[in-house]
C-alpha cells in the first residue's frame, strides 16, 4: 500500500497519458462524423470542469482543455427539440438551426455519429498494433509441447513432450500464445485437442484445472491450466505494412473476444467479480507498464482503447450502445421513443454505471490493500 502511495504521481501521469489518448480518439470519432453528417459541434473538450485554455475554430467549435482530465466530451448543437437562450429560457429552434441540429437529423445519421466513438477506438487499436507489428514485430513461440507436468490435466489426457498442438476446439493453432489464451481464459471448459505426433494426428480430450494466480501487478486471477510448457524457443516475427494490418485486426478481435468471455464468466459465476478493476487499478497498471518503456505503454493504450470501445457498445443507457439501442427501437417502431421512456432509460443507465463504478472502486481499494492500510491505522 505504501509503495502505491509513494508512486502515486508516476501512476497518475501514466494513467492520464493513456486515458487522454484513448478518450481523445473516441471523441474525435464522434466529432468527425458529426461534421460529416452536417451536425454543428459546439464544444470539443479534453477533460471536464472549468476551461484552462482553448480556441474557437472557423466553424464555431470551441476546442478546450478542462481542469479535470478524467475523460472528455463532444457537445453537439440541438440535442433536443428546443434550445436555451442566454437568459436560460427554452425556445424552439429556427429553420436554419434545425438544419444543423443533431436531434433533427435522420436516424441513420444520428446512429452514425454515436457509433463513431467506439469505432474510432477500434481504429486506434488497429493502427497501434499495425505500427508495433511492422516495426518491433510480434512474439511468436512454437506450438510444440515442451515439458508436461506430472498429475496435470495434460498428463491425464495422454499429451506427451514433443507433441505439436495443431487444433483446439476446432480452431487451428500456430503459436503457443494461442494455446495459453484459450486455456487460461476458458477456465475448466473441456478441450478437444488435435495433436501431431511422429507425423500422425492424435485426438485427445482434456479437462483443464482452475488455479488462482497473482499477476505482475498483484491482481489475483482464476486461470485454466492444462499443465504443459512451451519448448522455450521463440522468435519475434516482423510483418510488412499490409500484412501487419491483418495481424492487427486479428489481435484486436482476440482481445475483444477474451473480454466478452471473461464478462460472461463473471455473470455466470465461474469467474470472480473481484477481478473487475476500476480507475485505481488501471492507474497502477499504467504506471507499472510504463516502467517497461514507451513501447509497452503504447501497447497498453491499444488494449485500453479496445476496452473503451467495447464497453461503450454495451446496450446500457448513458453509453453509446444504449443510444444505439434506443435508435434500434425507433427503427423498429417507425417513430421515436417517448421523452418519458428515454428519461427513465437514462436514469436506469446512470444508476447502473454508478453502481459498477462504486463496485470496481471497492475492488481496487481491496486489491491495493487501501482498506487494510486504514484498518491498521485505526486499530
Amino acid at each position: 500500500m505504501w509503495d502505491f502511495l509513494t508512486q502515486l504521481p508516476h501512476y497518475t501521469l501514466s494513467f492520464l497519458f493513456v486515458l487522454t489518448i484513448v478518450v481523445f480518439f473516441h471523441e474525435l470519432g464522434h466529432f468527425l462524423v458529426a461534421r460529416w453528417t452536417g451536425v454543428r459541434v459546439d464544444v470539443f473538450s479534453v477533460g471536464f470542469g472549468p476551461e484552462l485554455f482553448g480556441f474557437t475554430d472557423r466553424k464555431g467549435t470551441r476546442w478546450k482543455l478542462s481542469m479535470l482530465p478524467l475523460g472528455g466530451y463532444v457537445k453537439m448543437f440541438g440535442e433536443g427539440e428546443v434550445t436555451v437562450n442566454e437568459q436560460g429560457e427554452a425556445r424552439p429552434l429556427t429553420p436554419l438551426e434545425r438544419q444543423v441540429s443533431f436531434y433533427h437529423k435522420p436516424l441513420w445519421r444520428r446512429a452514425a455519429v454515436v457509433a463513431a466513438g467506439p469505432i474510432a477506438n477500434y481504429v486506434l487499436a488497429i493502427l497501434i498494433f499495425t505500427g508495433l507489428f511492422a516495426t518491433y514485430g510480434q512474439p511468436f513461440s512454437s506450438n510444440l509441447v515442451g515439458d508436461v507436468m506430472p498429475d496435470s490435466a495434460a498428463a491425464e489426457a495422454g499429451i506427451m513432450s514433443g507433441d505439436r498442438i495443431i487444433e483446439l476446439n476446432g480452431k487451428p493453432i500456430t503459436r503457443f500464445e494461442q494455446i495459453v489464451d484459450t486455456i487460461a481464459f476458458g477456465l475448466s471448459e473441456p478441450l478437444h485437442i488435435v495433436l501431431e505426433r511422429d507425423g500422425k494426428q492424435v485426438i485427445v480430450d482434456a479437462q483443464p484445472q482452475v488455479v488462482e494466480m497473482v499477476d505482475n501487478f498483484g491482481n489475483v486471477q482464476r486461470l485454466g491450466r492444462l499443465g504443459i510448457q512451451s519448448t522455450g524457443t521463440g522468435e519475434v516475427v516482423h510483418y510488412g505494412p499490409i500484412q501487419s494490418v491483418g495481424v492487427a485486426v486479428a489481435e484486436t478481435y482476440r482481445i475483444s473476444a477474451t473480454i466478452l468471455k471473461s464478462i460472461g464468466q463473471m455473470i455466470a459465476g465461474t469467474r470472480s467479480s473481484g477481478e473487475l478493476g476500476g480507475v485505481l487499478r488501471i492507474a497502477k497498471m499504467s504506471g507499472d507498464i510504463a516502467t517497461n518503456g514507451m513501447v509497452a505503454i503504447i501497447n497498453f493504450a491499444a488494449l485500453m482503447s479496445v476496452n473503451l470501445g467495447l464497453l461503450n457498445l454495451f446496450p446500457v443507457p448513458m453509453l453509446d450502445g444504449g443510444h444505439l439501442a434506443f435508435y434500434a427501437a425507433e427503427a423498429a417502431r417507425g417513430r421515436r421513443l417517448s421523452r418519458h421512456a428515454e428519461e427513465w432509460g437514462l436514469r436506469i443507465g446512470l444508476a447502473m454505471v454508478l453502481t459498477l463504478f462504486v463496485f470496481a472502486t471497492w475492488n481496487d481499494l481491496v486489491s491495493l490493500r487501501v482498506i487494510e492500510f486504514f484498518r491498521h491505522l485505526v486499530g
